[in-house]
């Protein structure tokens, strides 16, 4: 049993080394920003880390994410070329590096950076995350948020009402989703990965419960014609948000039960209670085995 701990720790070791490594020698010069139209003046940007969205206007640009900040000038090239009005806002999903690293130099740009307040919080002090062993230094002073709130916000802007809202803890602690009204467009930030295992920061305050909370309460405000912006993956709609959240439910259900029994962390990895999905929601950057630890230590917290 010691011995199949120390391999599990240590490929869970590897495999953050390896992502930090990845992330450290990535060629950001072959990154191309490419826009997809969502709605009538609105699109999600895609190039490398969280799928960001940009709703252009004559009241100016209003972004959503920036991934990081060795793509800020794709970026806006690609902002420039889908409108010749100035970049207003842009408002941080999270406090993760691949949906605000850019926030510097948007901040430059012109644009004001809002963000919930525990987002601001986060990014001002040295964060440490456990499950990859990671600190990571505070922020320029110039990557935070210059706005924050608690609960919503609302944007009157470019003909829509564009709210945001906190959704309380979930992917973390300082969630947003992004509802724009009239184009009946969500998007969701990281607590809807599209196609793989989300990713749960539990020491920046997430819960497998919240992401799964947090799907339920955005299945009830959309509609068969609504469209969803997951923060990672391909567009989605209702019925595949729907896909997710009875996903969740239902390895969260296996899981707790092999809790419940009073099994190990290792002997609830061990049981591969995530087999039957691995083929199509495993391939991503949440590999089974580190997913279901994650899941087991969301569910101990709570007990």
């Amino acid at each position: 049993m010691k011995r199949q701990k120390w391999i599990q720790v240590l490929t869970v070791a590897l495999f953050a080394a390896s992502a930090m490594q990845a992330h450290a020698q990535r060629d950001f010069s072959k990154v191309e920003i490419e826009p997809q139209p969502v709605a009538d003046n609105l699109y999600m940007l895609t190039g490398a880390g969280g799928n960001m969205a940009l709703f252009t206007g004559d009241d100016g640009a209003f972004m959503v994410d920036d991934q990081f900040a060795p793509l800020s000038e794709k970026i806006l090239a690609t902002v420039a070329e889908l409108t010749d009005k100035p970049l207003r806002f842009v408002v941080n999903t999270h406090w993760h590096g691949d949906h605000t690293g850019g926030n510097e130099n948007m901040g430059k740009a012109g644009a004001l950076i809002v963000a919930h307040e525990n987002v601001r919080k986060r990014m001002s002090t040295e964060q440490f995350t456990k499950l990859w062993d990671r600190t990571t230094p505070p922020s320029p002073a110039a990557a935070l948020p210059v706005i924050t709130f608690t609960d919503v916000t609302t944007f009157h802007w470019n003909g829509d009402e564009v709210r945001v809202q906190h959704v309380g803890p979930a992917h973390t602690d300082g969630d947003a989703i992004i509802l724009f009204k009239n184009a009946n467009v969500i998007h969701m930030g990281d607590t809807f990965f599209n196609g793989s295992y989300p990713y749960v920061d539990l020491s920046a305050g997430g819960s497998i419960d919240g992401v799964i909370e947090n799907a339920r309460r955005v299945l009830e405000i959309a509609d068969d014609q609504t469209t969803i912006i997951p923060g990672h993956g391909p567009l989605s709609d209702k019925k595949g948000l729907q896909q997710y959240h009875d996903l969740l439910v239902r390895l969260r259900s296996k899981i707790k039960t092999l809790v419940d029994a009073g099994n190990s962390r290792e002997q609830v990895i061990a049981a591969k209670p995530t087999r039957e999905f691995d083929e199509h929601y495993g391939q991503g950057f949440m590999k089974p085995d580190v997913w279901t630890g994650i899941v087991f230590d969301s569910l101990k917290q709570q007990q």
